[in-house]
């Protein structure tokens, strides 16, 4: 059944490429996905990488990373890439695209809605790029331990700043990203002013002071990191994915709170990376689980919001708790009501400046490796 791969491109390849996909697919092996692990990952496997080999009988082979794409470009400029598709942040897709080391995709290979309706119309807006298809959106949002605070909790983002109110140490990512737009909403400057006034050396300064400000602050990288630190008590706030923090209040029962006054919301996205070694069956595999119906499979075993209108419309109760999880995922009106859309192009252009900005205020020369692209770590 590996041909059946192929099957799922036929309406959106022309004959002589259908051709030339049958011997790539027939030739495969497997198909190498570089992703996240920890609770996302468990998701992804029951809802896409097992349907997919149900359906194709090609084996899906996971590797894990943590964010950034350094690792890709030293891969393509040796022309030894490991890896068929990649789980990346839109913002990093971007710019992976920019310096061509992700292959074109055409939204031709994606699947109609169930009701007949173009993909294009059923994505939404801005989830097609040159690059890179989004599949769902995730949040970086603060939780807190409630045994840490018996009295008051904490309400708005300012709280993560407050700690006469709310004292305790915090952990935050080790990355400009989100810290920066947290640390502008606690003077109060408006969300749709953030950008415009990170780009002056003013605003940059007084995000940088805010965050300085932060006393017994821990800086995490991995995404597994916050809820450990929260469940080891090491601190009482925490950034970090909305995904994460669902699974350990949920099937983990760990005493923690989401806040999500002020969660920052980005997508995540499918892409190929160049000289990917199986580029067809990687197309094949797209198409399988961009579909609405394993995007509804996927946002009902971790709160993730699917990127097609029609799959959004199918969401219920979680697969195994049977929690609502309508009410858990970031586009939820109420936990996005005053939520702030990550600016992919502003960081595409200004991350490296800003980085070292960031670096030099807080970071005291620390390692920089791990701090080559926005948001690197993940869901």
């Amino acid at each position: 059944m590996l041909l059946a791969a192929v099957v799922l491109l036929s309406s959106a390849l022309r004959a002589d490429e259908v051709a030339d996909s049958a011997v790539s697919s027939a030739a495969a092996t497997e198909l190498v996905v570089l992703s996240w692990g920890g609770a996302y990952e468990r998701a992804q496997r029951r809802a896409l990488f097992e349907p997919f080999t149900a359906a194709t009988d090609i084996p899906v082979r996971v590797l894990q990373y943590d964010g950034g794409i350094g690792g890709l470009r030293q891969a393509v400029a040796e022309g030894r890439v490991p890896w068929d598709v990649i789980d990346m942040t839109r913002s990093q897709a971007k710019e992976a695209c920019g310096e061509n080391l992700l292959q074109p995709l055409s939204w031709s290979l994606l699947a109609p809605a169930p009701d007949g309706s173009p993909a294009q119309r059923d994505f939404i807006e801005g989830a097609l790029g040159r690059c890179a298809i989004t599949h769902s959106i995730f949040a970086t949002v603060v939780a807190y331990r409630r045994d840490a605070f018996p009295g008051y909790r904490p309400t708005r983002i300012e709280d993560l700043f407050d700690q006469q109110r709310f004292p305790g140490p915090r952990a935050l990512q080790r990355t400009p990203a989100v810290n920066l737009e947290w640390a502008l909403l606690s003077y109060g400057v408006p969300r749709q002013e953030l950008y415009q006034l990170l780009s002056t050396q003013r605003g940059l300064s007084l995000a940088l002071q805010r965050i300085a400000e932060l006393e017994d602050l821990q800086w995490w990288e991995a995404g597994d990191t916050p809820v450990r630190l929260l469940a080891e008590q090491k601190v009482v706030m925490a950034s970090g994915y909305n995904g994460r923090f669902f699974d350990a209040i949920v099937n983990r029962g760990l005493p923690i709170e989401i806040l999500w006054d002020g969660q920052v919301q980005e997508h995540e996205t499918w892409v190929i990376p160049q000289h990917a070694p199986h580029p067809d069956m990687a197309r094949a595999f797209i198409r399988f689980v961009a579909t609405s119906q394993r995007q509804v499979a996927l946002a009902q075993l971790i709160p993730y919001g699917p990127s097609r209108h029609s799959a959004t419309l199918q969401i219920g109760s979680d697969s195994d708790s049977g929690v609502d999880m309508r009410l858990h995922i970031p586009t939820y009106p109420l936990n996005a009501e005053r939520a702030i859309t990550q600016d992919d192009d502003w960081y595409a252009n200004t991350y490296r400046r800003i980085s070292e900005y960031f670096h030099a205020a807080l970071l005291d020369g620390e390692e920089q490796s791990s701090i080559d692209s926005p948001g690197s770590g993940q869901p």
